[in-house]
Order: C-alpha cells, then sequence, then structure tokens
C-alpha cells in the first residue's frame, strides 16, 4: 500500500535526486539532454518528486534481469495494460530515488533479495493518461537496474495482472521500445 508523499524526507529525496542525477554519466545524448530535463525540473520545483507536482514530476523504476542476465521480469500493469518495469511514485518514506526504485521492485514483483545496482541506467519521459483526471501528466521516470537471485520466485501484487520472465531478445511492446534499453544492457 502506498503512503503519500509528504515532506517528512522531501528534502533529503530531492537533494539525492539532485546529487543522482548531476554524478550520472548519460550513455547517449538523448538520456543526456533527459538528464539536463530532469535536473532543471528538480532545481526549479521543490516538489519535483511529487505525484501532486503537475503536469511533471520524477518516479522511480526497477529493471529486473535475471541471475543470467538473459531474462527481464516484467509486469502486466493492471492499470495501463501493458508490460512494464517495476516503478511509482516516491513515497514519504524514500530517502534515495534508488531507495525508492527497490521498494516498488520488492512491493511489485515479491522479489527480496534484489542486487540494486545504485546509478540510474536510463531515464524515460512518458504521458500517463491514467495517473491524473486532468491529463497531460508527464512521468519523469529514473530507471535503476536489479538483478535477481538465481532462484527468485516472483509473487503477484494487486498492481498486476501477470508477472513474466522475457527473454532480452523478445521484449513485449511497440517494435524498436526497448532497442534504447537494450543497448545500454549491452555496454554494461
Amino acid at each position: 500500500m502506498s503512503t503519500p508523499y509528504s515532506s517528512l524526507h522531501a528534502d533529503a529525496l530531492h537533494a539525492d535526486a539532485l546529487r543522482t542525477l548531476r554524478g550520472w554519466s548519460p550513455p547517449n545524448a538523448r538520456q543526456a539532454a533527459l538528464r539536463d530535463r530532469y535536473v532543471d525540473h528538480l532545481a526549479a520545483t521543490p516538489s519535483a518528486l511529487s505525484r501532486e507536482c503537475y503536469p511533471d514530476h520524477l518516479t522511480a523504476s526497477t529493471l529486473v534481469l535475471s541471475a543470467d542476465r538473459t531474462q527481464v521480469l516484467l509486469t502486466l500493469h493492471a492499470k495501463a495494460g501493458a508490460w512494464f518495469q517495476f516503478g511509482g511514485h516516491c513515497e514519504a518514506t524514500d530517502r534515495t530515488l534508488a531507495g525508492a526504485a527497490l521498494r516498488e521492485a520488492t512491493e511489485e514483483s515479491g522479489l527480496t533479495d534484489l542486487r540494486l545496482r545504485p546509478e540510474p541506467l536510463r531515464l524515460d519521459e512518458h504521458v500517463v493518461p491514467f495517473c491524473d483526471p486532468r491529463g497531460g501528466v508527464h512521468h519523469l521516470d529514473v530507471w535503476f537496474l536489479a538483478v535477481a537471485p538465481a532462484d527468485a520466485d516472483a509473487v503477484l501484487s494487486e498492481e498486476s495482472l501477470e508477472l513474466r520472465w522475457w527473454p532480452l531478445d523478445e521484449l513485449p511492446g511497440e517494435p524498436g521500445s526497448w532497442d534504447e534499453t537494450r543497448a545500454i544492457l549491452a555496454c554494461l
């Protein structure tokens, strides 16, 4: 169950997000442009990590790889009806972006022994029509990477219709939608 984002840890989370993104070396020019947009938004907007920040707010996600790094665990998102990595809004208890991403992955996958890389994997800005009745909400999503243990046994959450391991070369979605992610993973 989500706890709404509040000012309890807002300053620490905001400072961590700025430090994390300013210190991150993007893998390509598109990712660098997104990083600059996220940093500018954070610098100008103290509430940039709150879901109440309209129309843009930062979110945190985790792409979960199998222990042998050949598959990705994805969730069939109940509200969107599409396959995604694990992720969502920052909450009152979150002190770091990486911590928020790990919390989301653990809650949504049931996996408790994920090994999370502390630096972002990639950034993804997207419109989320079901997130706010006003429409036009943009998630400025910061993706992290985690590796699951070899004996990982995922557990379905209320936010998902299904969980499934997908081979890296067979990820679902529009043609080309995973190309940038696969290219980034190939360089790790």
